[in-house]
């Protein structure tokens, strides 16, 4: 039997995974979960890193002996060392206000076709370029000596290694995603110093031994990056296949051999980050569960799966909202907006939860469709089948009518995507599993309880609804 632990860091909460592999068996327990709380400091917001260091150390600790660790957690954040390894200052937050106005300012010198050209990253405020950019001339900056993102900062302190996983890493905006190494010339053209970016590591690598924990477990690199890793753990048996990790965001798209960096591509404000085994993961951000998240919040947490079961029987399009709309990005009373929406596009507005439930699932199914023709469509490659994976698994509803949305099959599954795509990397590193995306895809096939929902109903229909956003149909 082998035993791994998975680091996975989220935006609000971290948490340590114990997994074992035994003879073709694969399985899950959380062992440890601990909240991620920013703190605001003289009007800056943090990360609360050591906290966040704290629970790492107190999970790896409760999940007791393992062969090996894996890190991962969201993107573009960073913490910087000086010349002797100590950290200046606590990471800032990604949704800090320092990064405002600053990307048009770097986009306009640099131009936006050549960092596309180059990155192949949509344009985001908070990408790591914009808050190098925005701390130029800083002190903190000036006595930095390494850069290391999130993972590859826990990981340094784990085994006093310093270096940079591949995935994270192709989210700065500082990374050459055609050559596969930082980019010479963004970082001169940014006025930072090359010396800040440490190697570069392949998921895969072992980093070295954690010296403060019983029996000192290897840390191996995983796809550092929380998507890269949950990308890994999508069980695709066919090679024509798109993927929805559906969360709080919906991540869309496909898996490429090499990055698309045409015109239409950035106009369409596509992605092209890092993966596992040098591929690309082509994707958009489209606002996923958010909408539903923030509605439960505003009616007091109510039974959502009740809800989501009487909104199966409401009538299909009798309001639809576009869910990437700047109205619904903030935190607030999300019915109020969603009602707001639909009277400012001459809809009816939802009589009650349940109808409000109904327009966002129709709304999401909508986006997923869009986007998935797109990213086969900008991408040249054909989609023969639809990957559902994370938390939005669980959703019945919102599967079905993606499935119906899309005309293609869906299959849902797993909800633990990024702990199994660590984990899986993990057990290749230690050979207790196959060599390549496909073996590891074969296991989680074998493992893991998949459900699949066949499409259905009227594409006409849909058609027509996506007509009224005013949005093309692909």
């Amino acid at each position: 039997m082998s035993v791994f632990a998975a680091v996975d860091l989220g935006a609000s909460s971290g948490r340590v995974i114990r997994a074992t592999l035994d003879g073709g068996a694969l399985s899950l327990d959380e062992v440890h979960r601990f909240p991620n709380e920013p703190v605001s400091i003289n009007g800056t917001l943090h990360w609360d890193i050591l906290a966040l260091y704290r629970g790492v150390l107190e999970g790896l600790r409760r999940a007791g002996p393992v062969d090996s660790i894996g890190i991962d957690s969201w993107a573009v954040d960073y913490g910087l060392l000086d010349a002797t390894g100590a950290l200046l200052g606590n990471p800032v937050h990604y949704r800090d206000a320092r990064t405002t106005g600053v990307w048009r300012e770097v986009a306009a010198a640099i131009g936006e076709e050549r960092l596309y050209g180059i990155t192949g990253l949509q344009q985001l405020n908070f990408n790591t370029l914009y808050q190098l950019s925005a701390a130029r001339g800083t002190p903190v900056l000036a006595a930095a000596r390494h850069l290391l993102m999130i993972p590859d900062l826990i990981a340094f302190w784990l085994t006093g290694e310093i270096g940079a996983e591949i995935t994270n890493a192709s989210t700065t905006q500082l990374y050459d995603l055609r050559t596969r190494a930082w980019s010479t010339e963004l970082i001169a053209a940014a006025g930072l110093d090359p010396g800040l970016f440490p190697p570069l590591r392949e998921p895969g690598t072992v980093i070295g031994r954690a010296r403060d924990l019983d029996g000192q477990p290897v840390v191996v690199a995983v796809g550092s990056h929380d998507t890269a890793s949950a990308v890994v753990a999508v069980p695709a048996a066919d090679a024509h296949f798109a993927y929805i990790s559906c969360g709080t965001w919906s991540l869309v798209g496909v898996e490429l051999d090499r990055p698309v960096l045409t015109e239409a591509s950035r106009a369409a404000n596509f992605t092209n980050e890092g993966g596992v085994d040098g591929t690309v993961r082509y994707l958009r951000n489209v606002m996923g569960l958010w909408l539903l998240q923030e509605s439960c919040r505003a009616w007091g947490d109510p039974d959502l799966p009740a809800l989501l079961v009487e909104a199966a029987a409401r009538e299909p399009f009798v309001s639809v909202v576009d869910p990437d709309h700047g109205d619904f990005l903030a935190p607030g009373d999300m019915p109020a907006r969603i009602a707001a929406f639909c009277r400012r596009t001459g809809q009816p507005v939802p009589a009650d939860r349940a109808a409000v439930v109904r327009t966002v699932v129709d709304s999401l199914a909508l986006a997923h469709r869009r986007t998935v023709r797109e990213a086969a469509a900008l991408s040249g490659t054909r989609v023969d089948v639809v990957h559902v994976v994370g938390g939005g698994a669980r959703n019945a509803l919102l599967c079905q009518l993606t499935a119906d949305a899309t005309g293609l099959p869906v299959l849902a599954g797993p909800v633990e995507a990024t702990a199994l795509g660590n984990v899986l990397v993990q057990a290749r590193a230690a050979g207790a599993a196959g060599p390549d995306l496909t073996a590891l895809r074969a296991l989680l096939r074998d493992t893991q309880r998949l459900t699949r929902y066949e499409p259905s109903g009227d594409q006409a229909a849909w058609d027509a609804a996506a007509s009224r956003l005013g949005r093309p149909n692909p």
